[in-house]
């Protein structure tokens, strides 16, 4: 078997994964377990350490972690590194957790237009690790985009983080879904797979603004209720248009954002779950954004810059 260089943790609020990494970075054993922040109980992070490595808590290799580990919920609060953020300033920021032989990757938090402040955890080190050593054919920044819980939108140039901004997209349609009136018109069967597609579409092409009409979020989340009030959308579809309408608006935000700093969406690279990189590549298609599926393991990828930067490995 490969020798351990590094054991490398994505631990974020609901899961924990760990990789195993030899001498030149490569994945040679990988775990996973329900064991996020959110499950862990009175700062039991120890024993679930543990838990996620079984006999790999025996090994000596140095580890490193990022996510919401790091936040002021999770084991330790790692301090957050302003934008523009390099690897060097994430791997001078690496905090020790107190007798667990851990570090922590610090978060990033930049400034909005109007001085707000956003953050993010975890994502940095999979922006790095998607980006870093990735040849491209000019020096231009580009657009790398996270969606989930708490989408963020990334601006990468010249192998930092230059700016982010987040979207609150995947946990608002949780809440309209599981607390509101419109899931009560929502059906737990799913709709075959034409008839969700195409509600999906329909969602997508109102959350965009397409054909030039105005664009009203909050306007447009009631004419889920009342398209399915008057039957255009069923209980199997309704889900599928709120999904596409929120998803849509997501992305003519972003690339509104984007632009505003001077950054053009010719080019897009998604990071994520499979499932949802797939619905994003098909809502950006429809709002006529070019898409670049990143690596699965970015997570992994950039721990290992971070732990080389940081002298964790050789």
């Amino acid at each position: 078997m490969d020798a351990t260089a590094l054991i490398a943790i994505d631990w974020g609020t609901t899961s924990a994964r760990a990789y195993r990494q030899n001498a030149s970075g490569r994945i040679v054993g990988e775990r996973s377990a329900h064991l996020g922040i959110a499950q862990i109980r009175d700062g039991q992070f120890s024993s679930a350490l543990a838990t996620l490595l079984d006999d790999w808590a025996k090994d000596p290799a140095p580890r490193l972690a990022c996510g919401m580990i790091g936040s002021r919920q999770g084991w330790a609060e790692a301090p957050y590194r302003e934008c523009p953020v390099a690897l060097d300033a994430l791997a001078a920021g690496l905090t020790e957790v107190t007798g667990g032989r851990l570090a922590i990757v610090p978060g990033v938090t930049c400034l909005d237009s109007a001085a707000v402040p956003d953050v993010m955890r975890g994502e940095e080190t999979q922006i790095l690790g998607a980006t870093l050593g990735v040849k491209r054919a000019d020096a231009t920044p580009y657009l790398v985009v996270l969606p989930g819980t708490h989408s963020k939108w990334a601006i990468v140039g010249d192998g930092r983080i230059e700016a982010f901004a987040t979207y609150l997209t995947g946990e608002l349609f949780a809440v309209l879904k599981e607390h509101s009136v419109l899931g009560r018109m929502m059906a737990a069967t799913p709709a075959p797979r034409a008839a969700s597609t195409q509600a999906f579409t329909r969602g997508v092409e109102r959350g965009v603004a397409a054909k030039g009409k105005p664009a009203s979020l909050l306007h447009d989340i009631f004419g889920a209720r009342t398209l399915a009030l008057f039957r255009e959308l069923s209980e199997t579809t309704t889900a599928d248009y709120l999904s596409g309408l929120l998803i849509g608006s997501e992305i003519r935000e972003g690339v509104a954002w984007a632009s505003g700093r001077g950054v053009s969406a010719d080019r897009v690279v998604l990071i994520g779950a499979p499932a949802l990189v797939e619905r994003y590549t098909v809502a950006c298609a429809l709002a006529g954004v070019v898409t670049v599926a990143g690596p699965a393991d970015a997570a992994a990828r950039g721990l290992w810059w971070i732990a080389r930067h940081a002298g964790l490995v050789t």
